[in-house]
């Protein structure tokens, strides 16, 4: 019964177990490996290191490993032979001349008063005294301010190694004399293969899916990989009488979802169906997931879709979701807005009323946004009547541009101000004349400035509706600048043609020139929706070739829109300083403008 007892108590867990031991077993770490084998090789070792990053990635590890290439018995290498006494005093954490020390713990200048006192005296076996100070940032200032002098000269049978999870919270003048590398978190690929590997040495069976789950849970930390793994080793029983990793008792034991239900969410979204969105939603509930969870399954998955969609040469792991089905049924556009919707659910989901509340809320917004049918046809109306309601709501979003209707002949004044024409802060309309420092003037308003020029860019839309053809020939850069300051645009598209300089209309081929300042307009959904809102008034889907800045010569809407504000600012103070009720006030009563203060009337 003794010996059953003490094999059951001396098990060692697997991320002890199957710690690196030499520089080749380490994993997604190469570039600080070479490092140092060559600071190990050419004996150009520095005097501190300082190893950076987050928690599990080997920081610890390979300074252990660094100490034993150094005192290794048979001698100083990039390989430690491993066998002899230093090297298995070292595995085992008890070389006396390897103290490695808790800073968390030893944060006063007491501590490392003693340690500088100690680095004095020559090692007692091996060739170096190395320190390992563990969370180094957690060191007070009076404790680094000790530290310095040795630090940066210390004796040369002593080397520092310090490591630490937050590098910004060190003083730089310890950065300064330490060479520091920032060791990397690993994939989920990396954190695969090597569980893959102990399992196998282990002699345990796994399903493929539960080692999936596992290296996701782990975080880019291989030793919270390891943690869980010794966890669901435990939970399932794998390893004993014939017990395997299975890949539902993982997800069960992480709270994790099934994907397949996540993949089926998205197919109900992209068939619009709520009532099979909803059900969805209810089966979910019975296994009491983390809702939060969930929206981040769901963002992934939506990040592979996009991919497929946008690049399609770029493998993506389907992962229980039907990637190829649900790419073809739902536009890019919407698959974006998606994911933004996921994304913002995810933040909000603490201040709904209850977590599947706010989950829920979260679906349906993607429901109200979903693709419009393939067959759904804009409703007619006679008197320029517009469609209303959810589905032209949808039918908006998803780009399906709808047959302009006749318009009735413009009356001599409009009857209602015309619309602003940019959404750029600069085109916002100007606040109301400014009034002197000493009383209140009103200006008269400017005569000499020209409205904005809306019945032209109207009267080019209706030529170019009614005879397309003479517009395609007849169409320049004015008549450019006119049409686009009508078109029905916002955000980032409306940015993209207020900024492009018409170039030439040759056949179907619309020839622009954007600044290369505004090159990241270019996307191609931008482009896509700007030739979508031309289709109307150029008789047909225009062909956009874009040209290099430089070799434009005519302005651009934007350009046109400040020339004209400029010109407004101009006349609206002239007219303001000429008012004799201005000129009184400024020379018999000392007034004076504030500058900066007068808006012209729009």
């Amino acid at each position: 019964m003794g010996a059953w007892q003490n094999s059951r108590m001396s098990y060692l867990v697997l991320a002890r177990k199957w710690r690196p031991k030499r520089f080749a077993e380490l994993v997604g770490q190469e570039h600080v490996v070479r490092a140092l084998t060559n600071a190990l090789e050419t004996g150009r070792v520095h005097h501190a290191f300082l190893f950076t990053g987050t928690r599990g990635v080997g920081k610890t590890t390979i300074a252990r490993i660094f100490a034993k290439s150094l005192n290794c018995e048979t001698g100083t290498s990039s390989d430690p032979c491993g066998e002899c006494e230093t090297c298995r005093a070292i595995d085992a954490g008890r070389y006396i001349d390897l103290l490695e020390i808790d800073a968390a713990s030893n944060t006063g200048v007491d501590d490392v008063r003693e340690l500088i006192d100690n680095a004095q005296y020559m090692p007692s076996r091996g060739r170096v005294k190395v320190y390992l100070i563990d969370e180094v940032h957690m060191l007070s200032k009076s404790a680094f301010n000790a530290l310095l002098k040795t630090l940066e000269e210390p004796p040369g049978h002593v080397k520092f190694l310090l490591a630490t999870t937050d590098p910004q919270k060190l003083p730089v003048t310890v950065l300064s004399r330490c060479l520091q590398f920032n060791l990397k978190r690993l994939d989920e690929q990396q954190i695969q293969g090597q569980m893959t590997r102990i399992l196998e040495a282990e002699g345990i069976a796994v399903e493929a899916g539960a080692i999936r789950q596992l290296s996701k849970a782990a975080d880019g930390s291989l030793r919270d990989g390891l943690s869980l793994l010794d966890q669901a080793i435990a939970y399932t029983g794998a390893g004993s009488e014939g017990g395997a990793l299975g890949d539902a008792a993982v997800a069960t034991m992480l709270g994790s979802v099934d994907r397949t239900r996540v993949g089926s969410l998205l197919s109900a979204l992209a068939a619009g169906d709520g009532a099979a969105l909803l059900g969805e939603v209810a089966t979910l509930a019975e296994f009491s997931p983390d809702w939060g969870s969930v929206l981040d399954a769901l963002s992934e998955a939506l990040h592979r879709i996009q991919v497929r969609q946008l690049v399609p040469e770029v493998a993506v792991d389907s992962d229980g979701v039907d990637i190829d089905a649900i790419a073809a049924a739902a536009r890019p556009e919407v698959v974006q807005l998606w994911y933004q919707m996921a994304l913002n659910g995810r933040r909000d989901i603490g201040l709904a009323p209850s977590p599947r509340a706010g989950f829920e809320m979260t679906v349906l917004r993607m429901l109200a946004f979903r693709p419009a049918e393939s067959g759904t046809a804009a409703p007619a109306g006679g008197g320029g009547a517009r469609a209303s309601g959810p589905a032209a709501a949808r039918a908006a979003f998803a780009g399906q541009a709808a047959e302009p209707a006749p318009r009735a002949a413009m009356p001599a004044e409009p009857a209602t101000p015309a619309p602003r024409r940019m959404t750029d802060a600069r085109d916002e309309p100007e606040a109301p004349a400014a009034r002197s420092a000493s009383e209140p003037v009103r200006p008269p308003a400017p005569a000499d400035v020209a409205p904005p020029p809306v019945r032209a860019a109207v009267a080019v839309v209706e030529a170019t509706a009614s005879s397309p053809a003479a517009a395609l020939r007849a169409l320049d850069a004015d008549q450019w600048l006119d049409l686009v300051a009508g078109l029905p645009l916002r955000g980032p598209v409306r940015e993209l043609a207020a900024n492009a300089a018409f170039v030439a209309l040759e056949g179907a081929v619309l020839r622009l020139a954007l600044p290369d300042s505004d090159e990241h307009l270019k996307a191609p959904i931008m482009v896509h929706q700007l030739c979508e809102a031309l289709t109307g008034p150029l008789g047909g889907t225009p062909q956009i070739r874009f040209e290099a800045g430089a070799a434009r010569a005519a302005p651009t809407l934007h350009e046109r829109n400040a020339r004209e504000r400029d010109a407004r600012q101009s006349s609206a103070e002239e007219n303001f300083l000429s008012d004799p009720d201005v000129q009184r006030l400024m020379s018999q009563q000392g007034a004076k403008l504030v500058p900066d203060s007068i808006r012209p009337y729009e």
